[in-house]
């Protein structure tokens, strides 16, 4: 019986682990080695999402570094929620997880906005939907990308409580709310500077120049 219970944690642990080996997957960092040579890390914000790879790259690169982050936190849900449909929320925060602290750039990358989104988009796309509004509404005013990012964050597991107990009973409700929570609060914390210069009034603005 032991061995059982021993079998079947080391499986989590493996599920989940691999759900933290895709979301760790840099693209932002290759595709700008790829483009230029350089590390994206000494860019802006030294962050390896979209938003500082555009300012490095170009427009193109930080679409496609959007795409595949997007990419990789929706792959790690689906792929371990195939395995164990319980484990599938998980599997999603630890891709958030691997995309903030990837083991292969020293624990530093990104914020984590791409790939909870594709983690959102594989678990809950209306949360997602409502998530999308208040982030084009946000940037529409302010031009402040890190702003919208922020509030749209924080929106997906509001959003899924409403649903769960107004509208329509969500599954795995408790791990799903839980997990939610967790990633909207990991990319809301990894957003702190960005907090603190929205506040002094010195962030910048979306297509600013500099």
């Amino acid at each position: 019986m032991a061995d059982i219970v021993l079998d079947l944690n080391l499986s989590l642990v493996a599920l989940l682990l691999i759900g933290y080996l895709i979301g760790s997957i840099p693209f932002g960092y290759l595709i700008v080695r790829l483009k230029s040579g350089a590390d994206i890390r000494e860019t802006g914000s030294g962050a390896t999402g979209a938003t500082n790879v555009s300012r490095k790259a170009g427009k193109a690169a930080g679409i496609l570094t959007l795409a595949l982050d997007a990419l990789k936190g929706m792959a790690a849900v689906l792929i371990v929620g195939w395995f164990n449909p319980e484990l599938a929320p998980w599997a999603g925060f630890f891709a958030v997880v691997g995309h903030c602290f990837p083991v292969w750039l020293g624990f530093k990358a990104g914020k984590g906005v791409a790939t909870g989104l594709g983690v959102f988009i594989a678990l809950l796309p209306m949360a997602v939907a409502a998530a999308f509004v208040i982030f084009l509404l946000i940037f529409w005013r302010t031009r402040y990308v890190s702003l919208g990012s922020i509030l749209a964050a924080a929106i997906v597991p509001l959003f899924t409580l409403a649903q769960h107990y107004l509208f329509h009973p969500v599954n795995n409700f408790p791990a799903m709310i839980a997990a939610l929570c967790l990633s909207s609060g990991l990319i809301i914390l990894k957003h702190h500077e960005n907090i603190r210069r929205l506040m002094a009034g010195t962030e910048s603005k979306f297509g600013a120049a500099k």
